[in-house]
């Protein structure tokens, strides 16, 4: 009797696993077909466990993150509710082999629509300062953590200002990042884009502070706000990349500074040659845009100054050399341009026609054939897309930027936007790419932003959801003029709204004046504007620094 009581259980448990397994497969397959519609499944692999043929592994299951199984609008199962789950579960990492990264899943119902921005530039930074967190959570996605106010950054380089003084945090432009607990900003390059699924995905910036490296996850989105900025233009040629420095990151301020006073010291050593001393003393410029002619502008200034009294054993071989391939300062009035190129020249600065066919380490060399001895190399020469956005399967616009209509929307998909440097106007709009300045990132994103505000209280917010709502009057750019500082306490003012157009234009002390209150005031925050205030009052008391620090 007892033999036959023991079959009869067995019997009866092979029936409810039988009849178990049907419903898994079941289970499996709407899973499988849910999944197909977003072309990846999110269940966790757990090959290592099913190898071993055991359920040992069912305890730890529940440190697993429930929100890994939401999709947008659809509650998945876990699998690990069911007896037996590894088979299944084996056969679903088989027939989905996308790669599943951790990170944040698509807002629920109920929950604040999410708005992500990728960089932190004038563009990102104006979008952040004023988008209403009381309608949207954001996540800011940069590889660098602060806003950098580029017209000052040149003043850096020499010792004018420190380098926080051009440094804004993104946590002080948007403290809801720093606050709210579904607001992040995450230190990563974005190195892809799904906008079918409406996800993200990035690689984080750590130099090896990860066990694993390099590490990767995704952020889903239901507004996306591309305003990744632009690279320097090389133009391809040779050996720029490799020798030159650029001037657009602070890092790159802090270079630049470091290579001139290593400089200036490495010249004193004795037993220097001559012709050595005047080359690693010989600074040069490429570009005579508004960074090369106000680099130039501040290295005379430097040079008259600061090395006249600090480096005497040396002074007299320290030379700046501007390099342009037509006029400096092309979008200028003709009259600010000569008065820059007469001031330029009595302060030192010598003006060169030329096109860089390649650059070496220790010179450059011109399409005449001229070679060019230099110490320190500074490239200056515009910029065009980043390798990102090259990468990305978006419209684009002339010269290769993200194409966007009138409300800076990507028109292919749904709920991306783009700004700054990155974006232009697509041809079909009829308006020409903008100029890829301060100025224009800033004004378009206090317009996107606007509109974000104004779609957010419709609820609108969410993915999908802004297709029927109007969105007003289109982004129009005025142009409010131009300025430049060309060292000595003289700078150029430029009032036009265009370049054929008629307006003010100043250049000397009084323009000087104007460009440093201007500037002053629209540095960020107060901290900043004290910093920047008190470096200009140092300077002009006691001189610029001259320690090399790193």
């Amino acid at each position: 009797m007892a033999l036959e009581r023991i079959a009869r259980t067995a019997r009866n448990g092979f029936r409810r696993s039988s009849s178990g397994a049907s419903a898994r497969t079941i289970e499996k397959d709407m899973l499988c077909e849910r999944a197909s519609t977003r072309n990846y499944c999110s269940v966790p692999s757990l090959e290592s466990e099913t190898r071993n043929n055991n359920l040992s592994y069912l305890s730890s299951i529940s440190k697993v993150n429930h929100n890994r199984f939401w999709s947008r609008g659809i509650s998945i199962t876990p699998n690990y509710q069911f007896p037996s789950a590894e088979r299944i579960v084996e056969e679903s990492d088989l027939e989905c082999n996308e790669p599943k990264y951790p990170g944040l899943e698509a807002t629920r119902p109920g929950e604040k629509p999410r708005v992500v921005v990728i960089g932190t530039g004038w563009a990102a930074c104006r979008f952040l300062k004023g988008l209403d967190t009381k309608v949207y959570d954001v996540v800011c996605i940069s590889p660098r953590n602060h806003m950098v106010f580029t017209p000052l950054l040149a003043s850096t380089c020499v010792g004018t200002l420190e380098f926080r003084s051009v440094a804004e945090p993104v946590s002080h432009i948007q403290s809801a990042m720093a606050t709210s607990p579904n607001s992040y900003f995450y230190l990563a390059s974005c190195v892809g884009l799904d906008t079918g699924k409406h996800e993200v995905y990035c690689e984080t910036v750590s130099n090896g502070g990860l066990s694993h490296e390099p590490y990767r996850f995704k952020v889903a989105y239901d507004k996306l706000v591309i305003a990744a900025g632009a690279e320097p233009l090389t133009f391809g040629i040779k050996g720029v990349k490799e020798h030159a420095f650029f001037l657009r990151e602070v890092n790159h301020a802090q270079e630049i500074r470091k290579k001139l006073l290593l400089n200036l010291m490495l010249s004193e050593h004795p037993g220097i040659l001559e012709e050595e001393r005047q080359r690693i003393l010989h600074c040069v410029v490429i570009g005579g845009g508004p960074t090369g002619v106000e680099f130039s502008g501040e290295l005379s200034d430097f040079i008259m100054k600061d090395v006249q009294e600090r480096y005497t054993h040396v002074k007299d071989y320290i030379k700046v050399t501007l390099i342009e391939a037509n006029e400096i300062l092309s979008s200028f009035d003709v009259g600010l341009r000569q008065y820059a190129t007469n001031h330029l020249t009595k302060a030192g600065v010598r003006l060169m026609r030329g096109v860089v066919k390649e650059v070496h380490p220790k010179k450059i060399v011109l399409n005449d054939g001229t070679d060019v001895p230099y110490g320190l190399l500074v490239w200056s020469t515009g910029v065009g897309p980043s390798e990102f956005v090259k990468k990305l399967n978006l419209p684009k616009s002339p010269g290769g930027r993200i194409g966007v209509d009138g409300w800076m929307r990507v028109p292919s998909v749904e709920d991306v936007f783009a700004l700054g440097d990155c974006a232009g106007f697509l041809e079909h709009t009829g308006r020409p790419v903008l100029p890829a300045l301060a100025q224009v990132a800033e004004r378009e994103g206090k317009f996107l932003v606007e509109l974000f505000n104004r779609i957010g209280k419709q609820d609108a917010g969410k993915a999908f959801s802004a297709r029927d709502i109007p969105l007003g009057k289109q982004f129009v750019y005025k142009h409010l003029g131009s300025m430049a500082t060309v060292g000595g306490y003289k700078a150029l003012v430029d009032l036009r709204q265009s370049k054929d157009a008629k307006g003010i234009s100043l250049a000397g002390f009084l323009s000087w004046f104007i460009w440093r209150s201007a500037y002053l005031t629209r540095v960020v925050s107060w901290r900043n504007r004290f910093y920047v205030a008190v470096n200009w009052a140092t300077t002009l008391v006691f001189g610029r620094d001259n320690s090399r620090i790193g």
